[in-house]
């Protein structure tokens, strides 16, 4: 017998530097799905550039002494716009904006499914009434011209966070009627019950008993929110609804048919900004897959 093994007082510490080095089980199941691991890692890799953006740029994504409309090259990987910037470097810069418009919009969009499908489908009644007749009114009015309203009338002449807010308050209406729906098969399970006998408030059974059986919906929801809200941005840049002078993905695709590309051969400016939104959505399109893996132990992998 080794030292470590006489010795009762080491054992405890090497469990738990093992615990501690373990990863999580959410983690360890999303990684065994392959869809997941493959979103989980383009991900990632989008993460990383748009973090490493200043390094990752061969060029200023301002800068637009170049040449226009120049063809791919080692100088410019992707060419150059029509108004003489780097592709490349606003391909990677554009990075930075898809991500920061999908996280904080994703989470706005979703605060607000969960504050009022959750509280519709716990109080019911006329809250419920309410509640339900505001989300089947926004979910019957066309989002992109409600896009549009918004922003035509909201203060301060658009830019990225005008964008964020208006996609936050018109893309939550379809989640918060599925958090409703899922709700009102959990309001009157016994801990419920129990929680309300005991004297717990509103807000505490929804948010600290019933929220946390919801984690998997919660979190796809989430995730189709971010999914949603780049889209949307890119969407909306394309049209030409916020600043045109934002770095983002969408603002690249409206300066390239505003320039032509497609007449002049500049198909990389569509290109390049139009693939790098199809594959940040499919990425996180493929880590859903995972998630719903969490919830349902017969679609893990082993």
């Amino acid at each position: 017998m080794t030292a470590a093994t006489l010795d009762p007082t080491t054992r405890p510490v090497t469990v738990t530097r093992a615990r501690a080095l373990r990863a999580p089980q959410w983690f360890v199941i999303l990684w065994r799905n392959k869809k997941a691991r493959f979103g989980m890692i383009l991900l990632a890799a989008f993460v990383l550039m748009a973090a490493l953006a200043p390094w990752l740029a061969p060029y200023d994504p301002r800068y637009s002494g170049f040449e226009t409309g120049l063809p791919p090259s080692a100088e410019h990987w992707f060419g150059t716009t029509g108004r003489g910037y780097d592709v490349a470097s606003q391909a990677i810069w554009g990075a930075r904006t898809s991500l920061l418009v999908g996280l904080v919009a994703g989470t706005v969009s979703t605060a607000i499914a969960l504050a009022i499908g959750m509280t519709a489908g716990y109080l019911g009644g006329l809250t419920d009434e309410v509640l339900s007749f505001l989300t089947n009114l926004v979910l019957v009015v066309p989002t992109l011209p409600l896009m549009v309203v918004l922003a035509a009338y909201m203060p301060g002449g658009g830019g990225v966070w005008m964008v964020v807010l208006v996609i936050g308050i018109t893309g939550w209406a379809g989640a918060a009627r599925n958090k409703r729906a899922q709700i009102l098969t959990l309001r009157n399970r016994e801990y419920i019950q129990g929680a309300r006998q005991a004297g717990d408030g509103i807000f505490h059974i929804i948010f600290r008993e019933i929220a946390p059986n919801m984690t998997s919906l919660i979190v796809v929801g989430f995730i189709a929110a971010v999914g949603g809200a780049i889209g949307a941005e890119a969407g909306l840049a394309f049209i030409g609804i916020g600043d045109p002078d934002t770095i983002s993905w969408g603002t690249m695709l409206y300066w390239a048919n505003s320039d032509g590309a497609l007449l002049t051969g500049g198909f990389a400016r569509l290109v390049v900004p139009g693939l790098l939104l199809a594959l940040l959505t499919t990425a996180l399109t493929f880590i859903n897959f995972g998630v719903d893996a969490l919830s349902n132990p017969h679609l893990r992998e082993q």
